[in-house]
Formats: C-alpha cells, sequence, structure tokens
C-alpha cells in the first residue's frame, strides 16, 4: 500500500508537497476503505485517494509522479542515451536549475534479505533525486531504497547510491560478482533496481515485479491505452468480460449485447444495440463507450491482483452513476481481496458525496502557477457528516473549479 508522498520540483508542483494519508486511530471506518498499511499496523490509510480542483490546478502531476518513478525503477535501463528523462521540473529558470525530488512511503515483504515471503510486512520508502538540466543532461544524484523490518528497530538501506557512482547495500543483498557486473554497467541516469532486475538479480527482479502492478491510463509515450489489448484482456478473463456486458446493459449505453468474436487473427469486440439489425465493431461504437472499454480493466485488474489502479480523468471514461459503485468495489472484501488501491483524477465533484475526509485531496494554484495540495481532513472544522460537494462547490474548502 502506498500511503504517504513527497513531490518537488515536478511539473506544476515547484515547491516541497508532502501527502499523508495516514488517517487517524480514531476514525471509525464504517464503508470498509481503510486498510492497514501494511499486515499487522495499527496505521490505516485509503484505498480509495481522489483528486479534485480546477482545470490545470496540477492534479495529474501528482499520478505522473507515481507513474514515473514506477516507469524509472522498472524501465529506465532501456531509456535512449541520446534524451532526458520523461519528466519536466517547474517552468521556471531558477527551478531547472535545481534538483527533482521524489518520495514515496508503502508496504512490502519484511523478510527481503531472507527466505521467500511468509506474508509478513513492513514499511519501506524510496527516494529520487535527479539533477538540474543547466548542461540539458541527468543523472542520478541520490536512489535509496529502505526498510524497517522490525517495529522498534532503525530504518535500513538496502540500496544507497550517489552521483559519484558510489552504491552500498544491505550486508548480503547482492553477491560481490554481480556487484562488479553492476559497476560494469550502471549508466548515471538509469535505475540501480533496474539494472539489477537485468543482471537477473532475484530480489530486484521480484520488486519490479511488484512494481509492474501499477495500472494506469497514463503512458509516457503518449498513448492513452489501447483497444486491442483491452480486447485480449476480456478474451482471456470471462469473469471479467461478464462484468462488462452487465455493466454495459445497465448504464443505458443502448447495448443489448456485447461478443468476442474469434473468427479473425486477433479478437474482436462486437456490440448489438436495440433497434439495430447491423452488428457494430469497437471501432465504430461512442467515444465515451470505447473510453470505459480502455479504462475499466485496469480497475479489474487491480482488484483481481492487488496493486494500484491509478486513472486520470476517470470520469471522461466512466459513467457518472456507475463510478459510486466502482468507488464501493474497493471497499468490498470479496471483490478487492487484496487491498487493491484507487488513485484517481476526477472533475465530477458530485462524487465528493461518496467519499470520506481521508480519501479527498484537493489541489489549486497560486499566482505563480505552483500547485498546493491539501487534504480535506486537514482543514479544520470540517465534520464527517456535512455535505462535501455542497461546501466544495460553495467555495469553503478553496480549490473550486473555475467556470466561465
Amino acid at each position: 500500500m502506498l500511503y504517504k508522498i513527497e513531490i518537488e520540483n515536478f511539473y506544476s508542483i515547484s515547491e516541497h508537497q508532502e501527502i499523508d494519508l495516514r488517517a487517524r486511530k480514531s476514525v471509525v471506518d464504517n464503508l470498509g476503505r481503510l486498510s492497514p498499511i501494511f499486515t499487522g499496523s495499527e496505521d490505516r490509510s485509503p484505498n480509495v485517494v481522489a483528486l479534485f480542483g480546477p482545470n490545470a490546478a496540477g492534479k495529474s502531476n501528482l499520478l505522473r509522479a507515481i507513474v514515473f518513478a514506477a516507469w524509472f525503477v522498472t524501465r529506465s535501463f532501456e531509456h535512449d542515451l541520446n534524451q532526458l528523462l520523461p519528466y519536466q521540473k517547474f517552468g521556471s529558470n531558477e527551478k531547472i536549475s535545481e534538483p527533482t525530488r521524489l518520495a514515496f512511503s508503502f508496504s512490502g515483504p519484511a523478510d527481503i534479505l531472507g527466505t521467500p515471503s511468509d506474508g509478513r510486512q513492513c514499511p519501506y520508502s524510496y527516494e529520487l533525486v535527479l539533477s538540474p538540466r543547466g548542461n540539458y543532461s541527468d543523472f542520478v544524484i541520490l536512489e535509496k531504497l529502505s526498510y524497517k523490518p522490525t517495529i522498534f528497530g532503525k530504518s535500513t538501506a538496502i540500496i544507497e547510491r550517489r552521483e559519484n557512482g558510489f552504491v552500498r547495500f544491505a550486508r548480503g543483498f547482492v553477491a560481490g560478482s554481480l556487484e562488479r557486473a553492476l559497476k560494469a554497467v550502471l549508466r548515471p541516469e538509469a535505475s540501480v533496481i533496474c539494472t539489477l532486475a537485468r543482471l537477473n538479480h532475484a530480489k530486484a527482479k521480484t520488486f519490479v515485479e511488484s512494481i509492474l502492478g501499477i495500472k494506469t491510463n497514463i503512458f509516457w509515450e503518449g498513448s492513452e491505452g489501447d483497444e486491442s489489448l483491452a480486447t485480449l484482456w476480456y478474451a482471456s478473463n470471462p469473469s471479467a468480460f461478464d462484468q462488462l456486458r452487465s455493466i454495459g446493459k445497465r448504464i443505458d449505453l443502448g447495448i443489448d449485447q456485447i461478443n468476442v468474436d474469434n473468427s479473425s487473427a486477433e479478437p474482436q469486440l462486437k456490440f448489438k444495440h436495440s433497434g439495430l439489425d447491423q452488428i457494430i465493431s469497437l471501432q465504430l461504437e461512442s467515444h465515451g463507450t470505447r473510453q470505459l472499454i480502455k479504462i475499466l480493466p485496469f480497475i479489474q485488474m487491480a482488484l483481481e491482483q492487488g496493486g494500484m489502479a491509478v486513472i486520470d480523468d476517470i470520469d471522461s471514461a466512466i459513467h457518472p452513476l456507475l463510478l459510486p459503485e466502482i468507488i464501493r468495489w474497493f471497499g468490498d472484501i470479496d471483490r478487492n481481496p487484496k487491498g487493491a488501491e484507487l488513485w484517481m483524477t476526477c472533475h465530477a465533484a458530485s462524487l465528493l458525496s461518496e467519499l470520506t475526509k481521508e480519501e479527498i485531496l484537493f489541489f489549486e494554484k497560486d499566482s505563480l502557477g505552483r500547485t498546493n495540495v491539501f487534504r480535506l481532513v486537514d482543514i479544520e472544522g470540517v465534520r464527517r457528516d456535512e455535505n462535501f460537494f455542497g461546501k466544495y462547490m460553495s467555495g469553503e474548502y478553496g480549490a473550486v473549479p473555475i467556470l466561465g
């Protein structure tokens, strides 16, 4: 579970922003959407995190920070040497000449240095500091993965890498021969973890695989998702496909039936509409239906496999009558047995009525274009039973959408 993020000098997030989602111990979890931050912990964090605020306030940039860090840990070894890393600093000359820092706190196995996991978990932290861009190049100033395997002990650095090429490992984590191989191939702008995984280090590969559990519609290549991949998902997952067919009928898309056509080289989704004799292909469906087809698999995969669904502009793809239901899935132990998380940006302020204080983040920009992030739970005097939607739209919380 991801429960804390720190961001500095990343897109519109200029100054240090810290988002700690841990709930007060006194909070009663009536909706079942607060989960221990790791197995056995008394601290809890929400399974659903919803980001609200005006257009261009920086909501998507928080999600980008998560997805970029995941990309860096899993794929930076493959990055073109002649290109900058795929992110932007805050757009001022001052900030371009300063480092970027991202840090994340999350749960992981308590025995990373020992035998295969027995299910015990503990807190982890990952910190990444990237160089200024004064000379139009990127390199890692700091990359550090730490964990705290015992309640009363101190955090232990598993991997610590500095800009001078120095890399330190926890005792027993990397054999001497592999450490020498790492020094020969490690690039200044690539992740140690990603590079170790490429060298077939078992623990690094396991960590990379866990990060790949993040399902998202944010892609650095600019794609919004692939309909053919979504079709393959439905063709190979009957239960997910049955859910899609049920949803298609319930949210009044005019769809009588959805079928998988396997007569071609690759499976195709075909649609039968009320009053029409012609069978419609996915490519001829409405934009809303096609968006739903592309986005829903990310949510279904997260619920089935565990991990995170990180969805930008979720209400542009998911029908407003369906969104509250999807949120409830993440508090249902039968639908969400592995404690998956949903992080989403949305503009449908009416959704605030379906959320708790712990699940809501607000975003706004100051006159210099700098994003400020704050939690609803941190606004003094907000009652748990008040009308979040009404008070937000009236301007009492700030971060109000600008219309007209």
